[in-house]
């Protein structure tokens, strides 16, 4: 099944790809060799500025501009995609420990298709980037290649075709392979010399002009260069106190990088120490563009943490990291920019340098911590829970992965629900067919409420401000106190409020509708957003924001019933019960009296809320939890205070007295024992006779 999702991510990939126009297809590939590709002008190689690689990487491609347009497009590709299945086969092999068949055969899928998803590999495919080749080759001379000379070849070649790789020479000599270190310099030298021959101009401008292609191709200080150089340079420092700057952390962080990616590789891993290595090179780079970053996915096979909850923090983060854009993990906040403007750089230095990875003697390398599970109570049915492997547990979740899921969740919620458009002409007709319904079932009261409340400034006033402030606000603060206060309610009321949000997507997908504010002709006024113009589509910037039809159901009531009847179920006193319940009371009367939402649309949210507790108890069973068996600890016995001398001395009489009555009985049972041992040995004599 897992092989079966490696070709479904490959057929997808070849496809995104070649349906493309030629125009947008290989871009960078198309710009080096096309019909007026650089490698065909017989001026300068980096004059244009489209041409990013090393003279050698140019005098390497140079070959290829002799084949036909279309037929090089289609075999890049499909040889890209054979590199990506060896470059995930070689990783797989190459896991550190003792790892099972089992492991290895799962390794090799999961490993191809995290390559396939990652952004540097996706960036490859699309622009046709020769990036993929240097981490293959560094792969294949340390685990393919057992002959150090060959080994060094091949990892000299690929610094020769991206100058970073030169990082592993130091970690060759400090991992005892001198032999391979010097034939990496070697082979370097000798390919870095062959394009200067060829193309002495062309490596003067690369090597000297440009310092090993810093300044080539887009902006340095542009968000895809994710180096301390880049990052510098965003951060206003510019001239020689950034050079300064970056050449004191660019050493700091080589030193620090190699001297942890040795003591890996002599611990036995050496894959991590090869991704470590990498990730600083990604670092110190001048330039480290997306489809360079291939080296911060390899830091995945590392372990942290000794608990078995923690131990998958770190691949979560590095997948995270590695697939979706900053702008998903990270909240759209100013204080936030510099760090989600270089999420990927802050990744490679932590992994680089600041990542506790465990060795192979650790105490926890093995066997984590194991998870207590809690017992459930019994359902009311007997087939309760359906999903009976979902088992909960009393700690709390890791902190870090559950705040990336819960940011990772609501960004993919948020690109959904703007997606789930429908067009205005059909959430308009929906609307229409809403009031319709409403005035069917006598509870068309928008319009009513609408106006008697607009005609109050102070209550208007106050809605308003209800609409605008509360909707995040009260259920994170939930969620924050059941975090801390109770770990395994907050489990349940997270999966509840999870299952009632994806619930929601459904029906702005199937079901786009205009809110009040936004059917023309019925009079309604916009008190939050101000007076709208219907007879323009856009509707001003709201529009560009969020989606302005996905109204049914109304999670803004949904959430607020969520969060009434969660602190309704878990406090213990009635008034505190009663005032949870305002929340939802205040907003079903903010979201109908604002024109934001209609009656029928308060109804399904709170559909959409009772289903996501529904489906939380068909799968996991009731909220309620006993203490796990094997957490309980045994009762202590009832402590006894020690005798006192008259009672130790009564007791030493008892004993006496006991001894004296049993001796008769043991002296009864020598004097048996003496006659039979006569009558015993006259049959042997006779037998013997």
């Amino acid at each position: 099944m897992l092989w079966l999702v490696v070709a479904a991510l490959a057929v997808r990939q070849v496809a995104a790809i070649l349906r493309l126009p030629p125009s947008r297809r290989l871009t960078d590939l198309e710009t080096w060799t096309g019909a007026d590709g650089v490698l065909h002008i017989g001026g300068p190689l980096y004059a244009t500025g489209k041409f990013t690689g090393t003279p050698f990487s140019g005098l390497v491609l140079k070959p290829l501009t002799r084949s036909a347009e279309q037929s090089l497009g289609v075999a890049w590709t499909f040889g890209s995609l054979l590199l990506v299945v060896v470059l995930g086969l070689v990783a797989a092999r190459a896991l550190p420990g003792e790892v099972s068949r089992r492991t290895r055969l799962i390794a090799a899928p999961v490993a191809i298709s995290l390559l396939m998803l990652s952004l540097p590999v996706r960036n490859a495919f699309h622009l046709g980037q020769t990036s993929i080749i240097p981490v293959l080759l560094v792969l294949l001379g340390c685990f393919a290649v057992r002959d150090q000379r060959g080994s060094g070849v091949l990892i000299g070649l690929g610094a020769a075709l991206q100058p970073t790789v030169l990082l592993f020479v130091p970690l060759l000599w400090l991992t005892g392979r001198r032999r391979a270190a010097l034939s990496a310099t070697a082979a370097f030298a000798v390919c870095t010399a062959l394009a200067w021959a060829l193309m002495a101009r062309d490596s003067w401008t690369y090597w000297i002009h440009h310092v090993a292609g810093a300044g080539l191709g887009s902006h340095p200080d542009g968000l895809a260069n994710q180096s301390m150089h880049g990052a510098l340079l965003r951060l206003g420092l510019h001239g020689p106190l950034e050079i300064v700057v970056f050449l004191v952390l660019a050493v700091a962080v080589s030193v620090l990088a190699l001297r942890r990616a040795a003591r890996y590789a002599k611990d036995g891993q050496l894959l991590l120490a090869v991704a470590v290595t990498g990730c600083a090179a990604v670092a110190v780079s001048p330039t480290a563009w997306q489809h360079q970053l291939l080296w911060v996915l390899l830091a995945v096979v590392g372990r942290v943490g000794r608990r078995a909850a923690d131990r998958m923090v770190w691949p979560a983060v590095v997948v995270l990291v590695s697939t979706l854009p900053g702008t998903m993990l990270l909240p759209n906040m100013a204080a936030l920019y510099p760090v989600r403007d270089n999420v990927v750089l802050l990744t490679a230095i932590a992994a680089a340098c600041a990542v506790p990875f465990m060795g192979r003697t650790a105490p926890g390398w093995d066997a984590a911590e194991p998870t207590v599970y809690a017992t459930p109570v019994q359902a009311r049915w007997s087939r309760l829970p359906l999903l009976p492997f979902w088992r909960r547990v009393l700690t709390r979740p890791n902190l870090l992965l559950e705040l990336l899921a819960i940011r990772v969740g609501y960004s993919v919620y948020s690109h959904i629900r703007a997606a789930a458009t429908g067009g205005r002409s059909t959430a308009e007709a929906h609307g229409r067919t809403v009031v319709s319904i409403e005035k069917a079932l006598h509870i068309n009261i928008e319009h009513w409420a609408n106006h008697a409340v607009v005609k109050v400034h102070w209550l208007e006033s106050f809605f308003n401000f209800y609409y605008e402030s509360f909707h995040f606000v009260v259920p994170l603060a939930i969620l924050a106190v059941l975090y801390v206060r109770r770990p395994s309610d907050y489990r349940w009321a997270r999966t509840s409020l999870s299952f009632a949000t994806l619930l929601g997507l459904v029906g702005f997908y199937f079901f786009p509708l205009a809110p009040p504010r936004l059917m023309p002709g019925l009079g309604f006024i916009d008190s939050v957003h101000g007076a709208q113009d219907l007879a323009h589509p856009d509707y001003g910037a709201m529009t560009a924001m969020t989606n302005q039809y996905a109204a049914m159901p109304s999670l803004h009531f949904g959430w607020a019933l969520w969060c009434g009847v969660t602190v309704a179920v878990l406090v213990p006193k009635r008034w505190m019960k009663a005032v949870a319940l305002l929340h939802p009371i205040f907003t079903v009367s903010a979201i109908i009296a604002t024109a934001n939402h209609w009656v029928l649309d308060a109804i399904g949210g709170a559909t959409v809320v009772a289903l996501g507790f529904g489906l939380t108890y068909l799968l996991a069973g009731p909220r309620t939890l006993l203490a796990p068996d094997a957490a309980r600890e045994p009762e202590p016995a009832p402590r006894q205070k020690p005798p006192s001398p008259e009672q130790e001395q009564e007791q030493e009489q008892e004993q006496e007295q006991e001894q004296e009555r049993q001796e008769p009985e043991r002296e009864r049972q020598g004097q048996e024992r003496e006659r039979q041992e006569p009558e015993q040995q006259e049959p042997e004599a006779a037998g013997a006779g």
